[in-house]
């Protein structure tokens, strides 16, 4: 865990990758919590006997379901000390390239992208890669916005 005592010594970090999370299976109970929450029930993330038949051969996670595990999972790789709060200020572009069957292990990867000074703190831009163990290619990469304030 990198533990950034101040907004400067984030502000330093730009550029950096801060390294990598623990793996995190993704199981068909997850799956299903999503889809209830979201009223997303598509067949090839509920439904495991019609998945089986499909392109993929089991049931898959939703791409926001990936997405909406970035949070957490960053939580490993850092925090930024004496801030009042860190406020999601949104997304410059987010990519799937690749699904995530039932089963899957998935982790983060993060990267400082940019730094930028406003009245009120920083905002922060940061690429996170979701990495699934086995597969050249990640699930997902998303550039967020954070806006720390002082």
């Amino acid at each position: 865990m990198r533990i950034f005592a101040d907004l400067d010594e984030l502000s330093a970090a730009k550029g950096e990758h801060l390294g990598h999370g623990d793996w995190l299976e993704v199981t068909q109970d997850r799956i299903d919590q999503f889809a209830d929450a979201t009223g997303d029930h598509q067949w090839i993330h509920v439904d495991a006997g019609r998945a089986k038949d499909g392109p993929f051969g089991t049931t898959i996670a939703h791409g926001y379901l990936t997405l909406s595990l970035i949070p957490m999972l960053a939580k490993q790789i850092f925090q930024v000390d004496n801030v009042t709060m860190g406020i999601n200020y949104g997304l410059n572009k987010v990519r799937f390239p690749s699904v995530v069957p039932v089963g899957s292990r998935v982790r983060i990867g993060i990267e400082i992208v940019d730094v930028t000074d406003r009245p009120e703190g920083k905002q922060v831009t940061v690429r996170h890669t979701v990495e699934i163990d086995g597969n050249d290619k990640p699930a997902c990469v998303a550039e967020s916005i954070v806006l720390y304030l002082r």
